[in-house]
């Protein structure tokens, strides 16, 4: 059981994403034969990253003897053993995974996302009333239809514009960033919320409002959607800043994908790079795909020419998507360079092609379009102010190869 309750019940425990508990040796050997298959093809637990690309915060990816394990136990018949042995159920907080939130805020209307359709890209407007500069540390998201929501953004608009655009069209929110954002992270199907670590946090000004962009699938049943949101702030001003980078920007919007994947292409690829104008130490790294996405490479050549690898994904899904800490941070000098490689499956061969027969698939904003970038997160000193992305002369190239 004690691989079970490290990696599992995290989210398989009651009021938890997971479709059934696995708290005791019933629930859990009665499950035994799918255990064994989710396991050893390692659907289950949800961790995608390759060994050996970094090593990372709450690795769930079991071992190959746990594995062995638990398809040995599953063979023999899900035998209880000396349940004296058990270990300990772990512990969880009540209510929101951070513990007690500074500030909790809602969704001043619900959202009706009907039963079909095309995706939904919405923003919704929710006043702060700030007297202060705040530092955010982290946003947890709680929705009140999870089937319906795949990802949340979470933006500060300092100007007022987004409360001129809700609800124009007669509903909730709004459609398109039509309004100067500053971002504070966000959530995506797969993640677990997380403090920043290494004393990080990012700015929220006084007097903004703090807009959920959410992207909404269809379930098959008209749902009503009114998100829920804690946010905890630092006690003080971090001493560091946060800069994300996206390799290659715009979610790969100005990379091949433009030209589209063709039909019955097994190995698309597009490559980029990114050249660090100053010394900065990458802390977090992620990616992002549609459904055709297959693999996802990152690696760092130091101006000596060593080469470091950073993050690899060698089977993407777009239902579990994750952000990543590293357990310690990576220092980079001025002149690094960051590379991203990213490959598509559109062929009739890939389970996940959304499309039957595969036809021609481009960059775009719908699930059933296809995006690509993978996103690094450094910390940098207050006194390197314009960071690592006042870059200039950034290095580029986005091919297919």
């Amino acid at each position: 059981m004690l691989e079970l309750f490290s990696n599992c019940v995290e989210c398989h425990r009651k009021g938890e994403a997971g479709p059934f508990t696995l708290t005791n040796y019933r629930n859990v050997s009665k499950r035994a034969r799918l255990i064994q298959k989710v396991t050893e093809n390692r659907f289950m637990p949800p961790w995608h990253l390759e060994p050996g690309y970094g090593e990372f915060r709450h690795t769930r990816r079991l071992t190959d003897r746990d594995i062995a394990l638990l398809g040995k136990w599953a063979e023999n018949g899900a035998p209880e053993g000396d349940s004296k042995k058990t270990p300990p159920l772990p512990t969880f907080p009540e209510g929101w995974r951070l513990g007690k939130p500074d500030l909790v805020v809602q969704m001043t209307e619900p959202f009706t996302v009907p039963a079909d359709g095309p995706d939904i890209y919405r923003n919704f407007v929710i006043p702060l009333d700030l007297d202060e500069d705040k530092w955010v540390t982290a946003i947890e998201i709680r929705p009140s239809s999870r089937p319906v929501v795949h990802h949340v953004l979470y933006h500060a608009d300092t100007q007022g514009v987004a409360r001129t655009l809700d609800g124009q069209d007669g509903r909730p929110g709004f459609n398109g960033m039509r309004f100067n954002k500053v971002d504070l992270g966000g959530w995506a199907v797969g993640a677990f919320p997380e403090k920043l670590p290494y004393g990080l946090a990012r700015r929220l000004p006084k007097g903004a409002d703090l807009i959920l962009a959410g992207h909404f699938h269809p379930a098959g049943k008209e749902m009503e959607e009114q998100m829920t949101a804690a946010i905890y702030f630092a006690k003080e001003k971090p001493k560091r800043q946060l800069h994300e980078v996206l390799v290659p920007r715009g979610y790969g919007d100005r990379s091949a994908l433009r030209e589209g994947i063709p039909p019955g292409e097994k190995n698309f690829k597009i490559t980029d790079v990114y050249r660090l104008p100053i010394k900065a130490d990458l802390i977090a790294a992620w990616g992002h795909a549609h459904y055709i996405g297959k693999t996802m490479t990152g690696t760092a050549t130091l101006p000596d020419g060593t080469v470091k690898k950073l993050f690899k994904i060698n089977d993407w899904n777009f239902n579990w998507q994750g952000q990543y800490y590293y357990k310690e941070a990576i220092s980079l000098p001025a002149g690094t360079v960051i590379k991203s490689e990213i490959t598509y499956d559109n062929s009739a061969d890939n389970p996940r092609n959304p499309h039957s027969p595969p036809r021609l698939i481009k960059w775009g904003l719908q699930s059933t379009d296809e995006m690509g970038a993978l996103i690094f997160g450094f910390a940098v000193d207050d006194r390197d102010v314009k960071g690592p992305n006042h870059n200039k002369k950034r290095e580029r190239e986005s091919a297919v190869k």
